[in-house]
């Protein structure tokens, strides 16, 4: 077999020049070639190779030695990875990010074999173990194989804690902005999806942008759509993501002076009304191109709903709502839209949005708003596949109490309530340090149903534990994501918003090879 680009006679730096003129003038049928491209820099550690110059149905071993080498000899005595097989392309996990590497490919009889190719991975202070980490609790070797997304590090983990992926500095990022990312997560179609900076992104494994959310204000009629908490590719292909509309809503007249000097009221004395400025929330699907196909304002059932009657005991009216989750059940057809600020989670239909039901507390005329007994300034809310509704209950109202997770069978008639038919106390889990966090209450959370039905709990602000628990509330995994903190010389709780996990290691490989370079 004979490999292309190998000229014996050219001197090294010749080889060099050739190399730029083939990258500058055919940079795509190069890389198709070969992968990674030769002096690459990753962001991760577990890499697909691949040589497309490898005969159809050889056998092949890749093999990869740590550090940068050119010769034969040097390659061989340093070689870490030696894989085999049939095809011209493996998934193989170096050991260090930092770090450089050579690799080729060598075919079975050994008679044909690739020039070295070379690559090093990144570094940045989230995979630095020395100031960061993921400590791992409790270990299982049920969930060996998946890995977990943590939005505050921007960092892909394994179960046994070790970093294996971070997102890379991307075109138009503001580094600054980086720390704000949330609900960095595995989409059905094998890409990651993430917020940041009131932007939805859709990347590969690679850190290719995919898809932007077009952010041209049409649903929410200002300037952009404020996109924020939470934003999911669907099955069908399209893009659902949470925005904000800014709008004025007429309240009924009130004698009670406070409401004159609260900053969000405009006051016409000449028609004796109040407008409040309220941000409503918006929820929005987009195709593939970018086209709104749907949109739901809940600005259309607030100002209909018993929100106005939601005042403070000094008579003030508190209607801020926080929009900041939702889940699609696109079989069934309906939208849980989850407003922490009034511990209230609305179910809608799709495609017609109209209100289907509602959990949470209803205010009425002249009484002071009290919270529901259900759960108090929730996040997260899913449906599980037995059918009933379940959230991250970061239990508020109760400053002492801790978070809990719900699981609450809905009502089938009007006559009926929900019922909480199952709920986890995360009262034995890490806190964080208060003094770091400044928080008195809990603030994001988020809880994700596994195959097996049991479920994936991040904790967040306030605390930092990440745990699975089954059924029968048995801890079967669990973490502690910190940072070093020089000044105390100690570790301590790093705090995110979301975390998400990728339930198998097929699901990862799935999402390697959809980095559409193949």
């Amino acid at each position: 077999m004979e490999w292309r680009n190998k000229k014996p006679g050219l001197t090294r730096c010749c080889c060099a020049v050739v190399a730029l003129l083939l990258i500058a003038f055919c940079p795509v049928k190069l890389y198709a070639q070969v992968s990674p491209a030769e002096g690459s820099k990753l962001h991760y550690r577990i890499i697909k190779f691949y040589d497309y110059r490898v005969a159809a149905g050889a056998t092949f071993t890749f093999e990869i030695a740590s550090g940068n080498y050119n010769t034969e000899d040097s390659f061989k005595k340093n070689i870490i990875v030696s894989r085999s097989g049939n095809e011209n392309k493996i998934i193989a996990e170096v050991p260090s990010f930092g770090a450089q590497y050579t690799w080729r490919a060598v075919s079975s009889s050994g008679n044909a074999k690739s020039e070295l190719h070379h690559l090093c991975t990144g570094m940045i202070p989230n995979v630095d173990t020395n100031v960061s980490r993921l400590r791992i609790l409790k270990n299982s070797e049920q969930y060996k194989d998946a890995y977990v997304f943590i939005d505050g590090k921007r960092t892909l983990y394994n179960m046994q804690g070790q970093p294996v992926w971070y997102l890379p500095a991307l075109p138009g990022f503001n580094k600054e902005k980086l720390r704000d990312l949330r609900d960095l997560k595995l989409s059905p179609r094998g890409t990651i999806t993430f917020l940041l900076d009131q932007q939805a992104y859709e990347i590969d494994y690679d850190g290719d942008i995919l898809w932007k959310g077009p952010n041209t204000g049409v649903v929410s009629g200002k300037r952009a759509e404020h996109y924020h908490h939470e934003f999911t590719r669907l099955a069908n292909g399209h893009y659902m993501v949470l925005g904000e509309e800014h709008a004025l809503w007429k309240l009924p007249p009130s004698k009670d002076s406070s409401v004159l000097h609260d900053d969000k009221v405009v006051w016409d004395k000449t028609k004796k009304t109040i407008d409040q400025k309220i941000d409503f929330g918006t929820l929005i699907e987009y195709d593939e191109k970018g086209n709104v196909v749907w949109s739901w304002k809940s600005s259309a059932y607030f100002k209909t709903s018993d929100l106005a009657n939601r005042k403070t005991p000094k008579g003030l009216y508190d209607i801020d709502t926080h929009e900041n989750s939702f889940f699609f059940d696109e079989k069934a057809k309906v939208i849980y839209v989850s407003f922490r600020n009034i511990s209230r989670v609305v179910k809608i239909r799709y495609p017609d949005g109209k209100v289907l039901n509602t959990y949470g507390n209803i205010y009425k005329p002249g009484k002071a708003f009290n919270e529901n007994g259900l759960f108090c300034y929730q996040h997260s809310c899913r449906r599980s596949q037995k059918g009933y509704l379940y959230l991250y209950d970061n239990n508020s109202c109760n400053p002492d109490a801790s978070p809990k997770i719900l699981m609450i069978k809905e009502p089938a008639s009007d006559k009926d309530k929900p019922k909480t038919v199952w709920e986890y106390e995360c009262n034995n889990e890490v806190k964080s340090d208060k003094k770091q966090t400044g928080d008195k209450y809990t603030t994001g959370g988020n809880v994700v149903e596994l195959p097996d039905n049991s479920l994936f709990v991040s904790m967040c602000s306030g605390y930092s534990e990440l745990f699975i628990v089954n059924m029968d509330k048995k801890i079967l995994w669990s973490a502690m994501p910190e940072k070093w903190n020089p000044d105390e010389n100690r570790w301590e709780g790093t705090t995110q918003y979301r975390a998400s996990i990728i339930n198998t290691r097929k699901d990862l490989e799935g999402l390697l090879w959809n980095s559409g370079k193949k």
